[in-house]
């Protein structure tokens, strides 16, 4: 059963955004996501894809995604050890999401020759400045 921060999602309109993004935050969740989109994945076949993350990490990633139901874990018993993952109906029902996420991020962030992240560095918000976009949440 998913996790929430918050028993009674009653507490403002955007709980539900809260509760969402909840489900998804960690710094590898979303990439592991979005990979197993393409399909089914082994332990290895994920980290060969994510070269930034630890095993360690990428373990507690799963471990934590499986729990709140957006991927499902097969174990198969042999030697060595075979283990895949892939999306539960619930997870693949986040796909119209991480679509929207990679584009937003195709449009707006540019990659520097290092590989970080370059910020534009205003917002455009259609009616708002910057400043009152932060504020309202947007």
């Amino acid at each position: 059963m998913p996790r929430m921060r918050h028993r009674n999602l009653q507490c403002s309109p955007g709980c539900m955004v809260e509760a969402t993004l909840s489900l998804i935050d960690g710094k590898w969740k979303g990439v592991v996501l979005y990979h197993l989109l393409d399909g089914t994945l082994r332990f290895n076949e994920l980290r060969r894809r994510l070269p930034n993350v630890t095993q360690r990490m990428l373990t507690n990633q799963l471990r934590e995604l499986e729990t709140d139901g957006l991927i499902a874990r097969k174990v198969y018993a042999q030697v060595p050890p075979k283990v895949e993952y892939s999306l539960t109906t619930l997870g693949r029902s986040l796909q119209p999401v991480m679509a929207a996420l990679k584009a937003w991020g195709d449009a707006n962030i540019t990659l520097a020759s290092n590989q970080s992240a370059v910020l534009p560095e205003r917002v455009d918000v259609p009616g708002m400045s910057l400043v009152a976009a932060r504020a309202s949440g947007v």
